[in-house]
């Protein structure tokens, strides 16, 4: 692979490029790689049950109300993205996460999928799905 198609493929608007490097920018922590992939108006909705459930809005709004907080929260937090498919717009993504939280020391580790829908280039919908029972459980202490 040629150095052009190396930078063709980070500035690559499409659909599943964008969810990739947002994984990427999760897993490495960088917040403003991250954000660049939402769109200003970004929708992000956490599932009911889940610890951070509700939608948030911008990307400032998702990062402090979301990954800040996972952060925070649980040690070495972690969504792996596994399989993607990808119709159009719309790219769903078979993950897990894993952690340890840090006030039980409990790890996690249970499957998700995650539904993203990118426009021009930025992530202007996402919502989640997990089994959040697994999640509250890691959580709760004994």
């Amino acid at each position: 692979m040629g150095l052009n198609e190396n930078v063709h493929f980070a500035a690559s608007e499409s659909p599943r490029d964008v969810v990739r490097r947002q994984y990427l920018a999760s897993a490495a922590g960088d917040l403003e790689a991250l954000r660049a992939t939402m769109a200003p108006d970004v929708e992000w909705t956490e599932m009911a049950g889940f610890p951070l459930a509700g939608t948030y809005r911008t990307p400032e709004g998702v990062t402090s109300n979301v990954m800040e907080v996972l952060g925070r929260d649980w040690d070495g937090w972690t969504a792996h993205d596994d399989a993607y498919v990808v119709d159009g717009e719309n790219v769903v993504v078979l993950a897990r996460y894993t952690a340890t939280h840090r006030g039980t020391g409990k790890h996690l580790a249970v499957r998700v999928a995650h539904h993203f829908i990118v426009r021009g280039g930025l992530i202007v919908r996402f919502e989640q799905f997990v089994d959040t029972a697994l999640v509250a459980e890691a959580a709760r202490a004994d």
